[in-house]
């Protein structure tokens, strides 16, 4: 089922009736179903309505329907420009790539594997993949850019997937990594082929002129066939190879239409360098340019020092209409729209909606982006948040009401299901719906696991409604039932929520903390510094973190919301070892097992003479 046509015309300013104007945004609705013991089911009342058969079919209607617009552009080699792809432009190049595979003969089955970042040459490889019915898994980049004594990783998740084709931009940087894994795939490259032995150019795949053979393959594609493979995160453990069907993708994409309708509207415009190695910047944002025939700009840029410039050079030429970032991309970007009138008003001018998601957002920083908009801005910036996960494609919440803080993740989208199940002193919750995954690749043990009895599949997250007496008042989000823990007295403590309120009363010195104290009778923190906080000397630092402590603990709440000891890592976190994710979140759970000797430190008595109390 293809998107329907609408006029191609620019948005304006999201005005106060926007989020009133059902034509725009679907009006807050939700179903309470109460199952005894404090457990109910929340869900819209709306159905989902139908949806397409397969990605491609958003390909194919916007290449005939509205073939010269512009749909994917990247930075031109040398930083200056870009290098764009219209509608139908980008079919023709799917569709060539997409023979050349059927060319190669490739054993069935097994996947084509994706190495490298965001480019236009990796989005051609995925949808043409795709097109014909071959599952493509994009493995994050920092796997191959590792020294070549640590790339047993990447061989290690290139063994388990057991590739058909491997594809990355140049065999300079990822070629190594490739060689190490001995893979038995074909490897295709951008740049380098003739350096690789036995590898084929790119070039080559565009050239093949294509047949009824790929449109035969295409027809053959149903909702049940597997388009990609995710990696989870690991942040709960191992990663694990997540199969996303056809049926999950194109039924998340209806249930985000269903209730973001100006989508159907104005054709959105995005500058997002949000890796596909992920759900949220692969699944979320590629697809809702796919089905709505809109444009994404793929910034090269990264909410890292010395990566953040390119962003904000982008954001002088490109102007958003909605834009998605994790709380620390908006955090690196706020001095800058701060500081730069010309570009925040730039930024801000045509921006519908300011979305974050992927990590809990500070309450500080969501203050500052508000008042950023309003100095250059009649209209109140829409800032808002989703919920979901690499098993969800991901979206199963939207928050389609303006907010006054973070924190509410908004309701159950259309034809989605949520089950709130008492555990451990919290609500857990579990999810049913069109746009679930049927389970994990050659994982039958996890995929038991995965789901109850009744089909829910168990995501590991707790959250409540705001209001209990009122569905309507949005979802809480409250941590992830395997990060909590107790302390000696019994206590659980919230380790999702307890970590935002730090960063925030911290403001604008601490980048991330990781919280601490699992059976010990104290709440502690290891607190990872902004480049400001280390710029800063030893002993104000310190003052201003016993400031926010004691902050903290005069707030209320007791000994499970207040840490009572702090202590201060010189460094960052390390991206190579996965302390960080590519999303820009730390790993609480690989930060606290690689750091173990500080979090023995911090809790050891006597009291080392580096630990911050309030």
């Amino acid at each position: 089922m293809a998107p329907p046509d609408r006029a191609d015309r620019a948005p304006s300013v999201a005005s106060p009736a926007f989020l009133d104007d059902p034509r725009l945004i679907a009006p807050r609705a939700a179903v309470r179903v109460d199952l005894g013991n404090g457990g109910f089911v929340l869900r819209s009342p709306a159905p989902l309505a139908p949806y397409a058969r397969c990605v491609g079919e958003w390909l194919e209607h916007w290449a005939a329907a509205t073939p010269d617009a512009l749909a994917f552009a990247e930075p031109a080699a040398g930083g200056d420009g870009w290098r764009r792809l219209a509608w139908g432009e980008l079919r023709r190049q799917v569709g060539a790539v997409a023979q050349g595979l059927l060319d190669l003969e490739l054993p069935a089955g097994k996947p084509l594997v994706v190495l490298s970042d965001n480019a236009l040459d990796h989005l051609v490889l995925l949808l043409a993949g795709m097109h014909i019915g071959r599952a493509v898994c994009t493995v994050s980049s920092a796997y191959c850019r590792l020294a070549q004594s640590d790339y047993g990783r990447i061989t290690a998740i290139l063994q388990a997937l057991d590739p058909a084709l491997v594809y990355a931009s140049t065999s300079a940087v990822y070629g190594a990594a490739l060689a190490a894994s001995e893979v038995g795939a074909v490897a295709v490259f951008s740049e380098g082929a003739d350096a690789h032995p036995g590898a084929l150019p790119f070039a080559r795949l565009l050239a093949a002129r294509e047949t009824p053979a790929v449109m035969q393959a295409y027809a053959a594609i149903t909702p049940d066939t597997h388009a990609k493979y995710l990696l989870t995160s690991g942040s709960t453990g191992s990663p694990k190879v997540v199969i996303n069907t056809q049926r999950m993708l194109c039924a998340n994409q209806q249930m985000l239409a269903q209730t973001l309708r100006f989508l159907d509207v104005e054709r959105p415009v995005l500058l997002d360098w949000l890796p596909w190695s992920h759900t949220f910047g692969g699944n979320h944002n590629v697809n809702i340019v796919l089905r709505s025939g809109g444009t994404m700009y793929i910034d090269d840029g990264r909410p890292l020092p010395g990566a953040i410039e390119r962003t904000i050079a982008h954001l002088r030429e490109v102007q958003p209409t909605i834009y998605f970032n994790v709380p620390r991309g908006y955090e690196m970007l706020l001095p800058a729209l701060e500081s730069d009138a010309a570009l925040a008003r730039h930024f801000f001018g045509r921006l519908r909606m300011a979305f974050y998601a992927g990590a809990g957002m500070p309450l500080s920083t969501w203050q500052r982006l508000e008042a950023a908009a309003a100095r250059v801005r009649d209209e109140p910036l829409w800032l808002t948040t989703s919920w979901g996960s690499t098993e969800t494609a991901p979206a199963i919440t939207f928050a389609n009401w303006k907010l006054d803080r973070p924190g509410v993740i908004g309701l159950p989208l259309a034809g989605a299901e949520v089950k709130f199940v008492p555990n451990a002193g919290k609500l857990e919750m579990r999810v049913r719906g069109d746009h679930i995954f049927p389970g994990y690749r050659d994982n039958e043990e996890a995929t038991r696991a995965a789901f109850d009895d009744e089909g829910y599949y168990r995501i590991g997250d707790a959250g409540h409604l705001l209001d209990s007496a009122d569905p309507l008042s949005g979802i809480v989000f409250n941590g992830r039932v395997a990060e909590d823990f107790k302390l000696t007295s019994g206590t659980w403590v919230s380790v999702g929520t307890l970590r935002v309120r730090v960063v925030s009363a911290l403001a604008p010195y601490a980048q991330d903390v990781v919280i601490t104290g699992h059976d010990r009778s104290e709440i502690g923190a290891l607190i990872f510094l902004t480049e400001a906080g280390r710029a800063l000397p030893s002993a104000q630092i310190a003052e201003h973190v016993r400031a926010g402590l004691r902050q903290l603990r005069d707030e209320g709440g007791g000994s499970s919301q207040t840490p009572a000891r702090a202590m201060l890592l010189s460094d960052a976190p390390d991206a190579a070892s996965g302390e960080i994710t590519d999303k820009g979140y730390v790993n609480q759970r690989l930060v606290l097992a690689r750091r173990a000797d500080f979090v023995h430190a911090l809790h050891a008595e006597p009291l080392d003479p580096r630990v911050i109390r309030p």
